[in-house]
């Protein structure tokens, strides 16, 4: 049970939106076997004296185990006659599970790759990465982005049109726009972003061979006739999340950090065509902070003190002009109602009347506004965003048809090779990226320190390394069947892919320390057997052949429940991968490695670690007739 725990508590450590998915499994699962520890050690014994009642049989009286025991005593007797066959295949299983996995070496398929490019491609690069599988929503968010000088009225022209073109999609079934914000300071939406949600049809009404994945395809192709209109379609939940926690609305964010408002802009721009060119990004744009229309009127201070105003006059009367002031408030029962006094909206666009707006300068005399100050149309940014003190800007790129990972490294390297950075710049990688990266610094920091803690309790209990070694060495061939299964399904390697792998790994070795506590007393038998056979309490020791004979009935005695412990446990995982409930697409990739996993460690634990058992207790051993091999 303290094995199954520790092994655990690397997923109590995640933070984040993964530590608030997978922490109650985490504690369910403790809670589970606190519960199943206290019930063995006290009710089962109970109820054993009432239920388990004879008449007892042999294993071999069972028609289900004479039929296992007849598949595995002859495969047992091979391996214990073949050890460094045995040894050799499981070495080579193992390795080359970590190439599918992981991959050649990258400097390896570089050079590959300039003589023979095909080979290199036909060759493992390892699995994916990516933070978490994509929950399936049932529905769309669009949130397209437009030109900062774009007006009301023509934003509000584009949302009408494209929901028109999405409702006309058959497996759309209503399109729904939004434009503006709440009177909030943490919602600083300007007037040219827009968001409309989409909910689709059940699949089953979809045109046959439509995809989600076809269907976004399709609705970008439609929507990219308006100029400077860039698509960018996620979901719903996991968009509101993605802006929440890192502020960014796309799976990644180059962000780009410096001084000056407009190289910032330039450089994003530069960034924002190199991202689009790397294969499998979607929805590129850059954060557009500059190209917003201003109305600057500039005072000139030699001409107001000639007729004996000063700033602050003149721009009271640009205020109340352009801004409107509150003049009163009328009363209409028991509400209150500000009265605001200000230009015609005609007046405050037409920069010839804002020069006549008269100023006063005394009771009677009047000053024309274009005689004191300067009144043009310029262009400045459309927001300031900054970020630990500097100014920021941003290019932000969703990700279709390939992992995150591999995306975001490739693009760090484009990025690194062609783009040269002003000094004081600097570049940071956010977005869902920045949550695969806290979760992988975690997993990489306490998964070693929880096998090492597990190590030294193997290596307390059986008061020998080497054992603790032996049972250790139940994880990485346990692993083998989950990669395995991982590659045959397509995974990618995500937080919950590592959560399944983390449940495997306390699995296997609670499965491997009962083996071998099996196979010792069975040893210890066999000595306490012989002692009494010669009649003789010194200490003796056992001949080759006893031993194997020993190990042999130890692990058949271990079949049985081994057998029970895998078959429930697929029992119990098999349906998620047949299941089109909400949440599946989480549950199959945590599910993949157990399954996979369960199937190899029965196979290990039955065949790998009777061999290891043997070669270690035969240098302990002295044997008359050890010649025999």
């Amino acid at each position: 049970m303290g094995i199954i725990i520790l092994a655990f508590v690397p997923i109590f450590t995640l933070t984040g939106q993964e530590g608030k998915l997978f922490h109650p499994l985490a504690w369910t699962k403790t809670f589970a076997m606190v519960g199943a520890t206290l019930l063995a050690v006290t009710l089962v014994p109970v109820l054993c004296t009432y239920l388990v009642r004879g008449p007892f049989h042999a294993e071999e009286r069972n028609w289900v185990m004479r039929g296992l025991l007849a598949l595995y005593d002859p495969v047992l007797d091979w391996a214990l006659r073949w050890r460094k066959t045995v040894l050799g295949l499981a070495v080579a299983l193992l390795a080359f599970c970590l190439i599918l996995a992981f991959g050649l070496p990258s400097r390896f398929l570089s050079q590959l790759s300039t003589l023979n490019p095909q080979l290199a491609a036909k060759l493992p690069h390892g699995f994916g990465t990516e933070f978490m599988p994509t929950l399936e929503e049932g529905s769309l968010l669009f949130m397209p982005v437009l030109l900062p000088s774009t007006s009301l009225t023509e934003v509000k022209r584009i949302m009408a049109w494209q929901d028109r073109v999405m409702r006309e999609t058959p497996e759309v079934a209503s399109a729904a726009g939004k434009l503006g914000r709440f009177d909030t300071a943490t919602d600083p939406a300007p007037v040219e972003m827009i968001e409309t949600t989409i909910m689709l049809k059940p699949t089953s009404e979809w045109r046959p061979g439509m995809t989600k994945e076809k269907l976004i395809a399709e609705l970008t192709e439609k929507l990219t006739q308006v100029p400077g209109y860039v698509p960018g379609f996620l979901q719903p939940i996991e968009n509101r999340i993605l802006m929440l926690s890192t502020g960014i609305r796309a799976q990644l964010g180059v962000k780009i950090f410096g001084d000056d408002l407009d190289a910032l802009q330039q450089k994003a721009f530069e960034v924002e065509q190199i991202v689009a060119q790397v294969p499998g990004a979607t929805g590129v744009a850059p954060s557009r902070v500059q190209g917003k229309p201003y109305l600057e009127i500039n005072v000139d201070r030699a001409a107001a003190a000639r007729y004996g105003l000063n700033v602050a006059d003149v721009l009271m009367v640009v205020e109340t002009g352009l801004g409107g002031k509150t003049a009163t408030t009328t009363i209409q029962g028991r509400e209150r109602w500000p009265v605001q006094v200000r230009f015609d909206y005609t007046d405050r666009e037409d920069l010839d009347r804002l020069g006549a707006l008269p100023v006063a300068i005394g009771e009677d005399r009047y000053v024309p506004l274009g005689q004191l100050a300067t009144i043009q149309r310029v262009v400045g940014p459309s927001e300031i965003a900054s970020e630990n003190g500097r100014l920021r800007v941003f290019v932000q790129a969703n990700v279709t048809g390939r992992d995150l990972g591999s995306f975001v490294d490739e693009v760090k390297a484009r990025l690194e090779r062609e783009v040269r950075l002003d000094p004081g710049m600097t570049v940071e990688f956010s977005g869902q990226y920045e949550n695969q990266i806290r979760a992988r610094k975690t997993l990489q920091f306490i998964l070693p320190a929880v096998i090492l803690i597990i190590f030294v309790v193997l290596t307390l209990t059986f008061r020998s390394a080497a054992e603790a070694a032996h049972v250790i060495l139940a994880v990485p061939f346990a692993l083998t069947g989950g990669v395995l299964l991982q590659w045959i399904l397509g995974f990618n390697f995500s937080v919950a892919v590592w959560v399944g792998y983390i449940a495997l790994f306390g699995t296997a070795i609670q499965t491997g320390v009962v083996m071998v506590v099996y196979l010792n007393e069975a040893v210890e038998n066999a000595l306490a057997a012989k002692r009494t056979a010669q009649g003789s309490s010194e200490n003796v020791t056992l001949t080759h052949t006893e031993l194997i004979d020993a190990i042999k009935a130890g692990a058949r005695l271990r079949l049985r429940p081994k057998v029970m412990t895998v078959a429930t446990t697929i029992a119990g995982l098999v349906p998620i991968f047949w299941s089109t409930r909400t949440g599946v697409e989480i549950m199959q990739p945590l599910a993949a490695p157990v399954v996979g996993g369960m199937l190899s460690s029965l196979l290990h634990i039955l065949i790998v670690t009777p061999v290891i058992f043997a070669w270690l207790h035969e240098r302990k051993l002295s044997a008359p007739d050890s010649a025999v091999s």
